[in-house]
């Protein structure tokens, strides 16, 4: 039996542990904090098999090294050609890797970096399938650009799109009420979204996480995956009109509605 649990990490990142019940042992995927692993591991009884890296930037990888040399053997699988030189197992898009029952699907989705992957499998976790996408995809949002382009960024999120409406999005930040904010700013009227918040809300009031979300309530929802749809295109051409930027191309309105975050 597969459980997928999420490790808090500085003041809103997590970390993801898939563990086999059966066996005792742990998947971990973008450890940037080792201790909180660490304690994860021991109060569960866990020992450490392999680590997952979707991409460089410190919050991710920070605690690998220290996590790799506490773990006899212990795979680290990230993308080939990363800044980050702690991987032992490098990876290109397409490729699949295998981990027990698991066999997960290496994306390329370059973007918020130009090395990042994220890591899909059809094969149930938690009963879905599941998307280990880091800072690609949020909950109502996604990554800052700080390498790539917007072009690039809503490709790869179009490849997201593709993938079946009941997949866990497993991603890397609670940034879900900020998301939501901008989101509302934006389609003041959706009533989605409105709900959205009030339960995200709710949980945020218990101390619980919003996510996992579920691929098909972003597809509905999140403006960064809406590019085509009519509500979010007008909003875009309003925005760009009022600083300046084209947003008539399915690119340039994801860039507008981009913008509009970085500057909310």
């Amino acid at each position: 039996m597969l459980t997928v649990t999420p490790i808090p990490a500085f003041n809103d990142n997590y970390i993801w542990c898939i563990a086999d019940t059966g066996t005792g042992k742990a998947l971990i995927v973008d450890p940037g904090q080792a201790e909180p692993v660490k304690q994860h591991l021991s109060r569960h009884n866990l020992s450490l098999d392999i680590i997952l890296v979707t991409h460089h930037h410190p919050d991710h990888v920070g605690g690998v090294n220290t996590l790799a040399q506490e773990s006899d053997g212990c795979r680290i699988v990230g993308p080939s050609g990363s800044p980050f030189s702690g991987i032992t197992n490098p990876v290109h898009p397409g490729d699949d890797l295998v981990w027990n029952s698991l066999t997960f699907q290496v994306l390329g989705v370059p973007g918020h970096t130009l090395d990042h992957i994220a890591f899909y499998t059809d094969s149930p976790v938690a009963g879905h399938p599941a998307l280990f996408c880091g800072d690609t995809l949020f909950v109502c949002g996604c990554g800052r650009l700080f390498e790539g382009s917007p072009a690039q960024m809503r490709q790869s999120l179009e490849s997201i799109r593709q993938l079946p409406d009941d997949t866990r999005v497993y991603c890397a930040h609670e940034y879900t009420l900020a998301n939501l904010r901008f989101a509302r700013s934006w389609l003041p009227g959706d009533d989605g979204l409105r709900k959205m918040e009030a339960h995200c809300q709710s949980l945020r009031d218990a101390d619980k996480p919003t996510v996992p979300s579920v691929l098909g309530d972003e597809k509905r929802l999140n403006p960064f995956l809406r590019w085509d749809d009519p509500q979010v295109i007008d909003a875009a051409k309003a925005y760009g009109t009022d600083n300046g930027l084209p947003s008539e191309s399915p690119d340039q309105v994801f860039a507008a509605i981009r913008h509009g975050k970085d500057h909310f």
